[in-house]
């Protein structure tokens, strides 16, 4: 198959709203004065975008947007970083959501779920001829994608997913940690991490499963194998998690559509989580190819020094 796309980002478009907040919880009152309240678009399967086209691969954003602000927002942003992006109208209005920032870079975002409607979908053969084209699908969990899961199975792509704070049980999530071959999740919601990542390789076409873990590193469940993944020191301070799991996806994938064993592909995401962690909520830089294979090598002679 003849391609020209590496990775087709399916969905996660939309706008957040940026609120810098003096703590988190917020404890209640009247009113704030906050330092800085800022609109940018970037949401997950933008940063997703985003992150991939910064390591070099060649990809393409297919969602649906509204005919709105945040959405010429959106438009701009994939045009000023050349990311190709196929958009289909969105009746209900482009996704947005307001995140609220605290000193330490924790986030709470608040998602408006009234932009999606039932009968929202992408067109079939918008997905097929994108799919044609296309080595492989990250598939974003946002409505309507998990009807466009079988089409890219049809044309033979092979699919990742992130499930983000999943809980293990909520129904929405199933088809897409059932019919991905990558499946990344949070551990935040996740009463019993392994037995959720089992889960997802037992009842689904999982080979591999990566549960992140903030500040503890990741989990990576392959060939049976359940294995640490170290966290890595950010090369600045850490001042907002947001975009943190997107970059992370994209460092892996580098690896994995590569050959990388998946030890060394998290290792990749893991290096690309901990840059997003030192970029500003209101960015949306990422890091690049020569800057992510630079830190391998230092992290490679460290270990072997120490060996």
């Amino acid at each position: 198959m003849s391609t020209e796309t590496d990775v087709l980002v399916l969905g996660g478009a939309g706008v957040d709203t940026i609120v810098y907040v003096p703590e988190l919880p917020l404890p209640f009152a009247d009113s704030y004065m906050v330092p800085r309240i800022e609109m940018r678009a970037g949401q997950t399967g933008d940063f997703v975008a985003l992150g991939l086209s910064a390591l070099g691969l060649r990809t393409h954003h297919l969602d649906m947007i509204g005919a709105d602000h945040p959405g010429d927002l959106i438009r701009a942003l994939h045009h000023d970083r050349g990311i190709p992006f196929t958009e289909v109208p969105l009746p209900g209005g482009t996704k947005r959501a307001v995140n609220l920032v605290g000193p330490d870079g924790r986030r709470l975002s608040l998602y408006d779920d009234s932009r999606s409607h039932e009968a929202d979908r992408l067109p079939e053969e918008t997905v097929r001829a994108l799919a044609a084209v296309s080595r492989h699908a990250h598939v974003s969990i946002t409505y309507p994608c998990a009807f466009a899961l079988p089409l890219l199975r049809e044309a033979g792509l092979t699919i990742s997913t992130d499930l983000h704070n999943w809980d293990g049980s909520n129904a929405y999530h199933e088809p897409f940690a059932y019919e991905a071959d990558v499946v990344f999740v949070s551990t935040t919601a996740l009463a019993k991490p392994e037995q959720t990542m089992r889960q997802i390789v037992e009842r689904g076409r999982a080979r591999v499963v990566v549960a992140t873990a903030g500040a503890e590193g990741a989990y990576l469940l392959a060939d049976g194998e359940i294995t640490h993944v170290p966290v890595v020191t950010p090369p600045a301070p850490v001042i907002d998690s947001n975009g943190a799991g997107d970059a992370f996806a994209s460092g892996f994938l580098l690896g994995w559509l590569a050959g990388e064993p998946v030890a060394r592909c998290a290792r990749y995401g893991a290096i690309a989580g901990a840059y997003a962690c030192t970029v500003p909520a209101t960015g949306t830089d990422s890091i690049g190819r020569d800057e992510l294979l630079a830190r391998v090598a230092e992290l490679d002679a460290a270990a072997e020094a120490g060996a």
